[in-house]
C-alpha cells in the first residue's frame, strides 16, 4: 500500500485566523488624530510552515496565536503612523520575520467616518525565504 505524500511546508488549506482583534494605536493624517491611541480591529489570517497533520498536537511546532496576538498589539501601540496602509505592511512583515508561516493576511479596521461602520485596508504578504 503507498502512503500518500503531503507537503511538509508551504502555503496549503491550513491556516490559523484571528478575526477582529481590539488594537489601540496612534495613527492618522492630522496630528490631532495621532495626538491619542484610537481603536483599531485587525483580522489576520496566517499560513503556516507546517501543515495541521504534521504537528503531533505538539505546540513547539505550531503557530502560537496567543504570541501573534502579543506581537501584534505591541507592534501597534509602540508605532505612530500616518497610514492604515503603513500599519499593516509593518505587521504583515513583522510576523512574517517572527513566525513559521509562509504567508500573512492582514485585514486592519479604522472607525473614523461618521456616515461607515469602518474604513479599512487588506493587504496579502508571502514569505520570501523558507521558515
Amino acid at each position: 500500500m503507498l502512503e500518500e505524500k503531503r507537503p511538509r511546508s508551504g502555503p496549503g488549506g491550513d491556516v490559523v485566523h484571528v478575526a477582529e482583534l481590539e488594537l489601540r494605536a496612534r495613527i492618522g493624517v492630522s496630528d490631532h488624530e495621532r495626538a491619542e491611541a484610537q481603536r483599531l480591529t485587525v483580522s489576520l489570517t496566517l499560513w503556516p510552515a507546517t501543515q495541521f497533520g504534521d504537528l503531533q498536537d505538539e505546540i513547539e511546532d505550531a503557530v502560537d496565536y496567543a504570541k501573534v496576538v502579543q506581537e501584534v498589539q505591541a507592534l501597534a501601540i509602540r508605532r505612530v503612523d500616518r497610514l492604515l496602509e503603513t500599519l499593516a505592511e509593518a505587521m504583515a512583515l513583522h510576523l512574517l520575520a517572527t513566525f513559521p508561516i509562509t504567508r500573512v493576511r492582514v485585514e486592519l479596521r479604522k472607525f473614523v467616518l461618521a456616515d461607515a461602520r469602518y474604513a479599512a485596508v487588506m493587504i496579502l504578504r508571502e514569505s520570501t525565504t523558507n521558515p
